[in-house]
């Protein structure tokens, strides 16, 4: 048999469907392939539709339609319903589809080490749990301001003055978003549109392309060179900014540290990026600096962590930093970050927000608080040190196999970017395909972040999982 499931896309709405429904949706829906299997009966189908049909809200909503294939009769007209163009053009994220195919293995009950997710091994600091679960027994679980609550905007103030000397009035130049996330697609949303381009030096986060994509602006790609560490430099810029004179180039994006490449751009590099950019007063900057905290200095004229925004006056006026408490607090699962910016580009991003999720939680807003002002710098200086003795370790293991590159060692961030284009002629995504299924060993193929024969390892896990992982990456190199 054959239909047609009209489901509600808005979070909110799922509870218009049947529990007995909804579970069975949850348990039976292929994402790769956006089918439902055989085992969800029509009286559940027919149930949930009127269910939906029956609210005064489901006219509003936007409806996605999925269909199974065991049968070839169609019993709805539904399928004149068109998807977005702009929705369909836009890629899901390799990671994601990759950390969902590990999760689906290992619920299956196989025994699979991955390195694709950037997500910290270690628990959230003792300070934020403790602020999470005392919001939690007070009630603390209203809505909030939509920039945030007046006291996590005052200490994220307070921090950028004094960590990395930028200020901003906390009342209205900083907008608290439910992760970086959210935070990087409002900025993007706030500046440009449709006839609008934006840089994006390569290699790069995957997301980045697809949200320029959403806002129907064009992507510029700025490659990098491996030999360079993959920075930006400040020749290739202008060439790219000029070679492109006839669009209307409304944004860079800097991502610093780099995801995946852990580069981490020098303060005189920043300043050499900003004289260009001084010529070309249009282009917005979109900082994303959410592994910041997790640098590893040698030397720090060289490496230390420096905000865009802090550069020059000029630069600070046009840039929007972002930031947020997944990498450095591993609070990944409590989606809080913030956008730090100007007035009038804080205020857009405001009223995007308001439209869109209203407020960050307010369980997440408390324990961010405590992040910040109740977690020692010794805590974190511990953390970072962790970190370093994985990146060490991964670095020394991937010089040690025949064939596999890495020309500048990262220094920030928790990936490393390798160059295996030694092997399957350079085809990464088989390479790391046949890596999955041969070794049960998860790597994200570079490809997906626009550099082509290279794999990212993300180092975030324990020292014994990575000894795991790099056994297994040997062995599978050394079997090709």
């Amino acid at each position: 048999m054959k239909f047609k499931l009209l489901l509600p896309l808005h979070v909110g709405t799922m509870t218009l469907l049947s529990v007995h429904g909804f579970v069975h949706l949850r348990n039976n829906l292929n994402t790769r392939t956006c089918k439902l299997t055989p085992t969800i009966t029509s009286t559940f189908t027919s149930t949930s539709t009127r269910i939906i049909r029956n609210s005064p809200k489901y006219h509003k909503l936007p409806v996605l339609s999925m269909s199974t294939e065991s049968d070839s009769k169609s019993t709805s007209s539904s399928s004149s319903i068109q998807v977005n163009s702009i929705v369909a053009s836009v890629k899901v994220s390799a990671t994601v589809q990759i950390f969902s195919q590990v999760k689906q293995m290992q619920a299956e009950g196989i025994d699979v080490t991955s390195l694709c997710v950037g997500e910290p091994d270690f628990p959230p600091p003792k300070a934020v749990l403790d602020a999470a679960s005392k919001a939690i027994l007070e009630c603390d679980t209203r809505y909030t301001a939509v920039t945030g609550t007046a006291s996590l905007r005052q200490a994220i103030a307070k921090d950028l003055k004094n960590r990395k000397n930028i200020e901003y009035n906390p009342l209205n130049e900083i907008v608290v978003g439910n992760g970086a996330k959210q935070c990087v697609y409002q900025g993007i949303l706030a500046t440009c549109g449709p006839g609008d381009a934006v840089i994006i030096p390569a290699p790069y986060w995957p997301s980045y392309p697809e949200m320029v994509a959403l806002v129907g602006a064009e992507c510029i790609i700025l490659p990098t060179k491996e030999d360079d560490g993959y920075l930006i430099t400040p020749d290739a810029l202008r060439t790219y900014i000029e070679s492109n004179a006839d669009k209307k180039i409304k944004l860079m994006i800097l991502c610093n540290p780099s995801n995946p490449t852990g580069g981490v751009h020098s303060k005189k590099r920043l300043e050499e990026i900003a004289a260009v950019l001084e010529d070309y007063p249009s282009i917005a900057v979109l900082a994303d600096e959410i592994y910041e905290r997790l640098v590893y200095v040698d030397d720090k004229d060289e490496h230390e962590h420096v905000s865009f925004a802090s550069i020059s006056p000029n630069m600070y006026q046009r840039t929007m930093t972002v930031n947020g408490f997944s990498k450095a607090y591993a609070m990944t699962g409590m989606r809080l970050g913030y956008m730090a910016a100007p007035l009038p580009l804080a205020k857009a991003v405001t009223t995007i927000q308001s439209q869109l999720t209203s407020c960050a939680g307010s369980i997440s807003q408390a324990a961010g608080i405590a992040a910040l002002e109740n977690v020692p710098e010794s805590e974190m200086e511990a953390n970072v040190q962790i970190m370093r003795e994985k990146r060490d370790y991964v670095i020394e293991q991937l010089k040690s196999m025949d064939g596999v590159k890495l020309a500048v060692p990262p220094t920030g961030a928790f990936y490393v970017l390798p160059d295996v284009s030694a092997y399957y002629d350079g085809d990464d995504t088989q390479l790391c395909l046949d890596l999955l299924k041969s070794k049960r060993l998860a790597l994200v193929p570079g490809s997906s972040f626009g550099a082509p024969g290279t794999i990212r390892i993300s180092y975030a896990t324990s020292l014994e999982e990575l000894a795991v992982a790099m056994n297994k990456l040997r062995e599978f190199l050394e079997e090709c």
